[in-house]
Order: structure tokens, then sequence, then C-alpha cells
């Protein structure tokens, strides 16, 4: 009974609330940066992600797991960077926050429980297989992004790691996404097959 009802209250999230609390926070960083430079763009980021955390709670009742590591590492990462005064500690918080999330996807995999399937099982119900897959790519995927983020950060001006970290990777991460759909409708599982598998 509880089940269901967490279950209900999760579908009854309006559909702007994840993209908000996920992406609005890089904008803010990115309009500060501008006005003020990396320093208060930091600070500004630390403020916006906890807001976000607000916001999800304050509207859905619930704060997810991955949003609330990610505004962690904003946390300690951008503390360092205001209390150092070097930017060095938010320009590596990317990499370990897209490490981590590897670490965490495809290590749920093998633990039995994949957190993508918990994520997506509801919208997009897929074949136990097509989990193994799905994770697989999602894990190489946030390798290859903290790769490319140590890449622009200690080859290129602070400007062009801030148009990257906001701007460019919402691009790419949602390139990547949709081109995962094709595999995962090809490994849905029928609306018949789960009517069986509940009978």
């Amino acid at each position: 009974m509880d089940d269901k009802a967490t279950t209900a209250a999760v579908r009854k999230e309006p559909g702007w609330l994840k993209p908000a609390t996920d992406y609005v926070p890089l904008i803010v960083f990115l309009v500060v940066y501008y006005r003020e430079g990396i320093l208060d763009a930091t600070a500004a980021l630390i403020i916006a992600a906890l807001a976000a955390l607000v916001v999800s709670y304050l509207v859905s009742r619930r704060i997810p797991y991955l949003p609330l590591i990610a505004a962690g590492l904003v946390g300690i990462f951008g503390g360092l960077t205001l209390y150092f005064e070097d930017e060095f500690w938010i320009k590596i918080k990317p990499t370990v926050l897209q490490l981590l999330f590897a670490v965490v996807i495809y290590g749920s995999y093998l633990l039995g429980k994949p957190v993508l399937k918990m994520l997506l099982n509801t919208a997009f119900p897929l074949h136990e297989v097509a989990w193994r897959g799905l994770s697989l790519r999602f894990a190489i995927f946030f390798v290859v992004m903290a790769l490319a983020n140590e890449v622009v950060w200690r080859t290129q001006d602070t400007e062009t790691w801030v148009w990257f970290d906001t701007i460019g990777q919402m691009a790419i991460t949602f390139v990547f996404i949709m081109a995962q759909i094709p595999f995962m409708l090809k490994h849905r599982v029928e609306d018949e097959e789960e009517t069986q598998g509940s009978d």
C-alpha cells in the first residue's frame, strides 16, 4: 500500500521539476561568471544547488539521491574553491562527479540493483538483459565525460571551461540520452508481456 502511494506521488511530479533542478544551477553559474567572475559564480552555484534541493522536496516531498550527491559535491568542492580562492577545486568537481556516477551506475548493476532500472523502469520497462547494456553505456559515457573535463580545464582558459561545464555538458548529455532511445525501445517489455507477468 505504501509502495503504491509512493509510486503515485512520484508519477505526479510536474514535468518541469527535474530539468529545472538539474540545469538551472548551471545556468546561474554561467550568468554570474560573466557578471562577477569564477569565485562569485561558485558561491552562486552552491546556493542554487541547495535551493534546487529545497524546491524538489517542497514540490515532490522527496529528494532524489543523484541530485543530492551532486549538491553535496558542489558544496565540498565549491567550499574549497572559496576557502583557498583557487578555481582548481571547482574545475575538478565535474571529473569527480562523473566518475562517481559511472561507479554507482555500473557498480549497482553488478550488485544486482541497477540504479538505472530504479530510475527508468516506470517509463521504460526493459528486459533484464538490457539493463546490463544500458548500465555499461552510461558508465562509459560518464568516464568519457570525466576525461573530457580534465582535458578542457587543463588545456583551455577558464571561460572555455565554464561553457563546457554548463552548455556543453547539457548538450552532450542530451544527445547521448537521445541516442539510447532506439536501444531502449528495442528491448522494451511490451504491455502484453507485463500483463502476462502480473498474471
